[in-house]
């Protein structure tokens, strides 16, 4: 017979910059603060763009967090009585994450996941695709293009007001001063295409 348990399980808030994934991430926070569910909050030591000990929205909002190196340091710091585990920021953690979140997922707890689902290229970001295959719900928000005023789905980085180039560093932690949101048809990757390319060409030859 199975132990009478609450169902653990794992939420998704995913998107480009500036879509509002932190702000709603602290939304669901705040509800299971009201419902009085034990929580815990972390976010990746490497992302101190605006607190070290608190994740932060672009508008403002913040709550205290927990900053970890990684996923083996985020296992370790797990309280085995909270009933809520959110992370933020998850693009910036290793592969390890993912069997971490199925754990708690299967201890019973609530795992809330929030990031970048693509990088400034485009492509999948960091252990976010796998998160969003084994998650039982998944929300993926937009931002306003601020070329055309769409819907933005993807991350624009700029270097010196121009768009960087696919060659250039995934990882370049900043806000407002280095990233745009952008529509597919805004988005812009020098170099893309040729990289690309030549990627095909040697998984034919």
């Amino acid at each position: 017979m199975l132990q009478d348990r609450n169902p653990g399980w794992i939420e998704v808030v995913c998107g480009s910059m500036f879509s509002g994934k932190t702000e709603e991430l602290i939304r669901r926070l705040r509800r299971a603060e009201i419902a009085r569910l034990r929580i815990q909050v972390f976010k990746p030591s490497v992302d101190v763009r605006y607190a070290k000990t608190a994740i932060t929205s672009h508008n403002g909002l913040k709550l205290n967090a927990t900053a970890v190196e990684d996923s083996h340091e985020l296992r370790e710091r797990v309280d085995a009585g909270s009933d809520l585990v959110a992370i933020d920021e998850v693009q910036f953690f290793d592969m390890g994450l993912i069997p971490l979140c199925t754990e708690l997922a299967e201890q019973g707890k609530r795992v809330i996941c929030a990031g970048l689902d693509m990088d400034f290229r485009g492509e999948p970001f960091g252990p976010i695709p796998q998160l969003l295959a084994i998650a039982e719900n998944v929300e993926k928000l937009q931002a306003i293009c601020v070329v055309c005023g769409h819907a933005a789905s993807r991350t624009q980085r700029l270097i010196d007001g121009k768009p960087a180039c696919y060659e250039d560093p995934v990882m370049l932690i900043g806000a407002r001063e280095v990233y745009e949101a952008r529509c597919r048809l805004h988005h812009e990757v020098p170099h893309r295409a040729n990289a690309l390319r030549r990627d095909n060409d040697c998984a034919t030859s």
